[in-house]
Order: structure tokens, then sequence, then C-alpha cells
């Protein structure tokens, strides 16, 4: 599974399978990617690798860090220090998005008010679905 940025100039690789795939809510995921919520999936750092220039690093908050493309500003993942060991990588960047569909609204305590919703996923709130 491939993902790269609009410009192409950062480029990844993803080796199956993915541990998660939520739509996160949280007010820096909406920012960083200029959208009402995002899609990501989770997944190992031995199961992922930039295949190209390597992002540019935003330490958004404390012991989290955003990427993105240098060259074009596509945001394409973030990590957290309360999920180490894992790289969250933005859905909407992977070569065939379709492929994988939300199980979990994280951060949904976050949601915009006029963001209505009729998946009927379940909800965890805060931005660390491990909590459950």
């Amino acid at each position: 599974m491939c993902g790269r940025c609009l410009c192409g100039a950062t480029r990844f690789e993803v080796d199956p399978p993915v541990q998660t795939c939520v739509n996160c809510h949280c007010e820096s995921c909406r920012r960083q990617c200029s959208a009402p919520m995002t899609t990501y999936i989770g997944v190992l750092d031995t199961q992922w690798r930039w295949t190209s220039e390597a992002p540019k690093v935003y330490k958004s908050s404390p012991g989290v860090e955003r990427t993105f493309c240098e060259n074009c500003g596509t945001p394409l993942s973030f990590r957290s220090e309360k999920m180490s060991g894992v790289m969250h990588l933005y859905v909407a960047a992977m070569d065939e998005p379709e492929k994988f569909e939300p199980t979990l609204h994280v951060a949904y305590e976050e949601k915009l008010p006029w963001l209505k919703l009729a998946d009927n996923l379940p909800t965890c709130i805060g931005p660390d679905y491990t909590r459950g």
C-alpha cells in the first residue's frame, strides 16, 4: 500500500495489516488538514517507511509530531508519545483511500456541531483511541 503528497515529492509505503482506521475530530487534526475531520490509519513503526525524501516535522504540542511535505505542504501523518510505536498516516494521502474504512470516531467531543453523521460508528472521547 502506497501513499504520497500532492506533488509526489514525499512518498511512503505501508505493509498490511493496519492496526486501525478512525475518523478524528480533534482541533489539531482539523487545523492541520483544514477539514471538519480527518481519517487516518495506525500502523506499527515496523510496517511503514518513507520511500523518497522525508517530510518536514512540526511539533504541534508536547509529545505530538505532525509531518507535511516541504514542497507542497500536504499533511501526511502524526505521531503521539501516548501511542508509541505507531505512526498515523492520513487516508486521503493513500493511493487507494477507498480501501480503508473507518471503524470509530475519536475526539468526538470536539466534533463540529454542524457536522451531521449517520454512519452509526462508535465514538471515543479524546484522540487516544487506545483508551477505549
